[in-house]
């Protein structure tokens, strides 16, 4: 299977071997992985004050890559709590390699922007899906998904210059207006880390599940050990 995770940095890699869970918010994908899903939970963010109960998630499923074009089916909720009283998720966001030359979307999300910027200091990205037409990866007007709604859904395309081996989404972002509960604080920002994956609906074990699996194999063969050394050292019994 060709989808992955993409892990920066060398304390990262050794995130691996420990029991701290490792994060991971890029995946690549390929034709090998048409079926595969990914779920993203999002915080909630206005400069630089993070705020408390704002969370989002979404799911992305690579579903056709046909010539230079991939094809995604999405679901995005609005998963914010007390103290939020009223949020709404307006866009979402990510970066593509290689750099996409196009993209178009249906559903709740129809509206799209390239190479644009992106508020709350995070700058530009390389494509924006927007529930309201604005022109601007900031949102605004009143489509997207509220708190406690159903799940906004629909389909985006992704087109390259030319055929592409192989794509790698990063940098998950989504926008939220409409914002009550927090102060005066009416609009944020949420970054989103990668939860789950499933290829063809078989789990994926997560970068940190396998760093955990590896240390309890490593711990049950130190064991296994210790007692075979016991049992050839212990006295025998009477």
């Amino acid at each position: 299977m060709k989808f992955s995770y993409a892990i920066t940095g060398l304390a990262a890699a050794a995130g691996l071997l420990v029991a701290t869970p490792a994060l991971a918010d890029a995946v690549t994908l390929g034709a090998a992985d048409i079926g595969t899903s990914f779920t993203l939970n999002y915080d909630g963010y206005s400069g630089s004050t993070a705020i408390s109960g704002l969370t989002g998630q979404t799911t992305f499923t690579l579903t056709g890559i046909s010539g230079s074009t991939y094809t995604f089916d999405y679901s995005v909720l609005d998963t914010s709590s007390s103290p939020i009283t009223g949020s709404r998720i307006s866009g979402f966001a990510f970066n593509t390699d290689p750099t996409i030359s196009g993209a178009t979307s249906s559903g709740t999300y129809s509206y799209t922007n390239i190479s644009a910027n992106y508020p709350n200091q995070i700058g530009t990205v390389d494509v924006c899906f927007l529930g309201s037409n604005t022109g601007s990866c900031a949102g605004g007007g009143s489509g997207g998904v509220t708190q406690g709604s159903a799940a906004g859904t629909g389909s985006f395309q992704l087109t390259f210059s030319q055929p592409v081996s192989s794509l790698t989404l990063s940098d998950f972002y989504v926008r939220y207006q409409s914002i009550s509960g927090a102060g005066n604080i009416t609009s944020a920002s949420g970054s989103g880390t990668l939860t789950s994956s499933t290829s063809g609906g078989t789990p994926v074990p997560e970068p940190g599940m396998l760093g955990l699996m590896a240390g309890g194999l490593v711990a049950l063969g130190m064991m296994r050990r210790r007692r075979g050394i016991t049992a050839r050292f212990s006295p025998a019994m009477a």
